[in-house]
């Protein structure tokens, strides 16, 4: 079986490829326009977000059985075009959720803890203790929403601390657990002091974070969006800030983002709003790394490789 690799990845999922048979086929350094040739005889597809896997494309490949993406979403990829050409669908979500959970909660620590202001004060001679005092999560009310691999491992580390976890998700019912309250919506509206959205971007989800949302609280909150970029509008959310609904954010993610997250700026310049995103003290930004530790580079690419076996077997 062919297997066409358009994105860098770990190499344990091409090594126990090619163990069990398989052809592997590198095509991360040819230039896009070259990659639907090689596509015509490829079996498989792994990717992560370089290119998006639509029709046009995968008009291409006439004997692709699977597309395996190295990561949790799917939004790169037509899954109702796969699904009328009986094309498999891989994902490695398991493969980097410790690693969204830690950096949710580490985000999180960062902004209650004012720790970016103080090392940057303290290293400009400033020793402003007053100016720096905290909060604590213990206390607080945590409403998740999306209780998939990455909502319900953020869910598993703040049970460590001492505060109430609210998780709600439109797909699944009774998940909840001792320390992990199953909610609704309105229920989450009510009593939460930070939210963290854990969901999939689609129709249903796009800018889902906007002025009405933010107006459904009862009080002000806290943001952490680790999920896509364009289910929080940015402009909405600077817009609640200003007027105290949003007490602080932290996202690694952004609206802005193109498909390559690395290039998400070429050509059209920052817009206006990043600009202001940027200057606002009470938000905590990182580069869409939530994911991304050298352990989860490994096993995004591990659990692939046994996803894939397990479904096509050795050639």
């Amino acid at each position: 079986m062919n297997v066409l690799f358009i994105d860098e990845i770990h190499p344990v999922l091409e090594q126990e490829l090619t163990a069990n048979g398989y052809h592997c086929i590198d095509g991360t350094g040819i230039p896009v326009e070259q990659l639907p040739e090689l596509a015509k005889n490829a079996q498989g597809i792994v990717i992560r977000s370089r290119i998006p896997m639509n029709e046009a494309f995968l008009k291409h490949a006439p004997e692709l059985k699977f597309i395996a993406r190295s990561g949790a979403g799917m939004e790169n990829i037509d899954v109702a075009y796969c699904e009328q050409q009986n094309i498999t669908l891989f994902n490695s979500p398991e493969g980097n959720r410790n690693a969204v959970a830690e950096h949710a909660l580490g985000m999180l620590l960062a902004l209650f803890n004012q720790l970016l202001k103080a090392d940057t004060e303290v290293r400009k001679g400033i020793w402003d203790r007053e100016g720096n005092r905290g909060h604590e999560i213990a206390g607080k009310t945590v409403g998740i929403i999306g209780y998939g691999n990455n909502g319900s491992q953020f869910a598993k580390l703040l049970s460590g601390f001492d505060c109430e976890i609210l998780a709600y998700d439109k797909y699944k019912q009774n998940f909840g657990t001792e320390r992990i309250r199953e909610t609704s919506l309105k229920e989450l509206f009510e009593k939460a002091d930070i939210v963290s959205f854990h969901i999939p971007q689609n129709k249903e989800t796009l800018f889902w974070g906007s002025e009405s949302f933010f107006n459904k609280f009862k009080k002000p909150v806290y943001l952490i969006n680790l999920s896509r970029g364009k289910i929080v509008s940015i402009a909405d959310l600077l817009q609640a800030i200003e007027e105290g609904k949003i007490l602080g954010a932290c996202l690694d993610v952004l609206e802005f983002e193109k498909s390559s997250f690395e290039n998400m700026f070429d050509g059209a310049g920052v817009p206006d709003t990043f600009r202001k995103l940027l200057e606002n003290k009470k938000v905590i930004l990182s580069p869409h790394v939530g994911g991304w530790t050298a352990e989860s580079y490994y096993r995004l690419s591990k659990v692939l490789a046994e996803k894939i076996l397990a479904e096509f077997g050795s050639c």
